[in-house]
């Protein structure tokens, strides 16, 4: 039988549940299919392959047929990929040359000769109107036959995948991984946290579930299926209306609330209820989303159970009708007078409110006496906040040193971002390095003894993933602010897109940036050439799919960083196209190959945000030549049609220069802290491994770990953010 989430577990872990089957010798279907995963850069570990090997070679197929196509969606190889130049990277023209040829080739079409004169008349050509310009001129199989074999090279992508335990077992494990996270899912994990939810409802649950989004999907699960509701704010009960409306669940969009059934309306109410008469005071939480509740009472009919008075009194203050005052009003009236030790004494109820408010408070005190009892506050409350917490406000401490001032970055949930100059006051250096002591002694006893620790050197500045938000769903994708290695000879980006219902036309973009953030030059439909690199073409309708990409030789590109984006020209956004998708590919300068050659990607990620121009990651060439990634994630508002890279050159520089000069908290931080009570610290030289359990904390799951290992990659990052 095959499990319906068995696809989730592949993606999100790397391993392949074991499947049911009769014993049998399938060790040749095993190794046929561990060729197949090779050809797009997969590959079965020596634990699996063996164990699949004592399975009936039925089974190993089976098993073998649902995984390739499981883990070539992941690697964006489940479509095809054309180009507009059949042999792209070779021979493509001049842009000025390429854009005369269409003109002259609508010149000899009868059917578009006269709109095209009339055009010229004007001094103007629209290249959408030329019937040469835009679409592809050959099919799939003629452009693949117009190219060589990949030539097969060491530096090609191997991810390895590893055995599981029984289906349901890797799937209760995933779950419980997803809503006991730490830190806030992105929608990807939302979304199969959603479908996780419904079938482990019965099953083990987490200890907790410290973030209130995770809560409202699991809370979801637990009121269809009759359980009690995990609630402890009113918050939590909105939540829950949210997502039973099929929507935000993290309230920063609004949500059109359905009409409720009467079982539900009674669940809600109830549990406002008991929250309200347990804790009167957390009616002060309804001001924050006054619109929201004042729809939600609508929905329920309060008026309709006098049964559960204090489910009333929330509405009522949604309607101004009862004042409870905000916990944030008594800090900003305390704060009005200028008493910085009474808003510190009154935040110590609320430790995570004291630590997202510190910069303030220091920056409001007049009086070395008001510093120490900020410092003090902080001290008391700390074992009382949020791992994740905890760790923001230490990289933000961490960026506030007085040399670092000059520009600040915000970026939203949703990965727009805006920069602004940093006129703040300085924090006092005494006072922050002090703070950094605190939070680092509470960070490092709450870390688990890591035993020995086995650290694969790449890991270590990748940006600890403090939200799930800051991360794209796809394959080799790491947070925001990330640093990676880029080895290769040849760069290439891609961008894949299929329409739902309107003309769409996205355009792949490069624009290659100085040491001091001035453009050298881009590569666009608009410069389909430069020294070091070419563009495939300008595809402008994608009703069965369209890719274009950019081709980069790293030694000759000039410059400093290479900054890829997606700009949407006309049509569906990356939220309304049926799919979008972004990636790069790193080959050796000998290899041939296709256009798109999925064992040499080494990202792909997925475009779903809410601006018209996406920034996933940035190149940047470091001081030793050598060049990495640096991990964006962003979107800009741009313009409702037309976006080009010459428009938001100025915009993009200020960005990434933000972002790259901004320092987030990575890995190294905490493998330094782990390290000091590890019985043994091993760096990893990507072949040998210790003969014994190890804490392991890389890119990439070594094969032949010992199988007691507590393995942390990009996959479960998450795992080491302490609760």
């Amino acid at each position: 039988m095959i499990h319906p989430f068995e696809r989730l577990v592949v993606r999100h872990t790397h391993r392949i549940p074991l499947p049911h089957g009769p014993l049998g010798r399938g060790g040749a279907a095993a190794r046929q299919f561990d060729a197949a995963l090779m050809s797009v850069g997969f590959k079965l570990s020596a634990a699996l392959l063996e164990r699949l090997a004592g399975l009936s070679a039925e089974t190993v197929l089976d098993t073998a047929a649902r995984t390739l196509d499981t883990v070539r969606e992941m690697v964006g190889d489940h479509v095809r990929h054309n180009v507009y130049f059949v042999d792209f990277p070779a021979n493509v023209p001049d842009t000025a040359d390429f854009w005369e040829r269409c003109v002259a080739e609508a010149l000899a079409d009868e059917a578009s000769r006269d709109g095209t004169v009339a055009q010229l008349r004007t001094g103007v050509v629209d290249l959408l109107t030329l019937p040469s310009y835009g679409n592809y001129r050959h099919t799939h199989a003629e452009m693949l036959a117009a190219h060589e074999e990949l030539i097969a090279a060491a530096g090609d992508r191997v991810t390895v995948l590893h055995p599981g335990g029984t289906p349901d077992e890797e799937v209760t494990a995933l779950y419980l991984a997803l809503a006991g996270s730490t830190t806030p899912l992105g929608e990807e994990g939302l979304r199969d946290l959603s479908a996780l939810a419904g079938h482990c409802v019965d099953g083990l649950q987490p200890e907790a579930i410290p973030v209130r989004e995770n809560r409202a999907v699991v809370n979801l699960a637990r009121l269809g299926a009759g359980a009690e509701l995990l609630v402890n704010t009113v918050t939590d009960v909105l939540r829950l209306a949210c997502a039973l409306s099929d929507g935000d669940v993290t309230l920063v969009e609004p949500t059109r609330l359905r009409s409720l059934s009467r079982p539900v309306r009674r669940a809600l109410l109830a549990s406002l209820d008991a929250v309200v008469a347990a804790a009167p005071a957390k009616l002060a939480d309804v001001t924050a989303h006054r619109e929201a509740f004042k729809r939600l009472g609508e929905r329920l009919h309060p008026h309709e159970y006098p049964r559960w008075p204090h489910a009333a009194r929330v509405f009522a203050v949604a309607r101004g009708e009862e004042e409870a005052r905000s916990f944030d009003s008594r800090v900003e009236a305390l704060l009005a007078v200028d008493d910085v030790t009474g808003a510190a004494r009154l935040l110590t109820a609320a430790p995570g409110r004291l630590l997202r408010s510190l910069d303030r408070l220091l920056r409001a005190c007049r009086v070395q006496d008001e510093r120490d009892a900020v410092v003090a506050a902080v001290e008391q409350s700390v074992p009382r906040v949020a791992g994740r917490v905890l760790l923001a406000v230490r990289e933000h401490l961490h960026n506030r040193a007085e040399e670092a001032r000059g520009r600040r970055v915000f970026v939203n949930r949703q990965g727009r971002a805006w920069v602004t100059t940093d006129d703040r006051a300085p924090v006092p250096s005494r006072e922050r390095e002090r703070l950094i002591g605190v939070l680092d002694a509470e960070t490092r006893r709450r870390l688990p003894e890591a035993g020995h620790l086995l650290i694969d050197p790449d890991v270590l500045d990748v940006a600890l993933p403090l939200s799930g938000r800051a991360t794209a769903a796809g394959l080799g994708v790491l947070p925001r602010g990330s640093l990676s290695p880029v080895d290769g000879e040849l760069l290439r980006f891609f961008v894949h897109w299929k329409q739902t219902s309107r003309s769409t036309d996205y355009d792949l973009s490069a624009l290659m940036l100085d040491a001091s953030y001035e453009t050298l030059s881009w590569l666009s439909f608009t410069a389909l050439t430069d020294v070091g690199g070419e563009h495939s073409g300008d595809i402008t309708n994608a009703p069965d799919g369209a890719s274009e990409f950019i081709n980069l030789r790293l030694d000759a590109v000039r410059g400093t960083f290479i900054v890829p984006q997606v700009n949407i020209y006309s049509g569906e956004g990356f939220e309304e196209a049926e799919e979008s998708l972004f990636g790069f590919m790193l080959r050796d300068a000998e290899q041939e190959g296709r256009p798109f050659e999925a064992r040499t990607v080494r990202m792909k990620s997925e475009l779903r945000g809410p601006g018209r121009v996406a920034l996933p990651l940035a190149f940047v060439r470091g001081s030793d030549g050598r060049w990495r990634a640096k991990w964006l994630h962003l979107y800009l508002r741009g313009n409702p049609n037309a976006n080009r890279v010459e428009g938001n050159r100025v915009s993009v520089a200020v960005l990434v220069r933000a972002l790259v000069e901004r320092e987030p908290l990575t890995v190294r931080y905490l493998t330094g802290l782990m390290a000091g009570g590890a019985g043994a610290v091993t760096v990893w030289d990507g072949t040998t491994v210790p003969d014994g359990p190890v804490t392991y904390i890389g890119l990439e799951r070594p094969d032949g770990l010992h199988p007691d290992s507590l393995v942390v990659t990009p996959e479960n990052l998450r795992a080491l953010i302490p609760g």
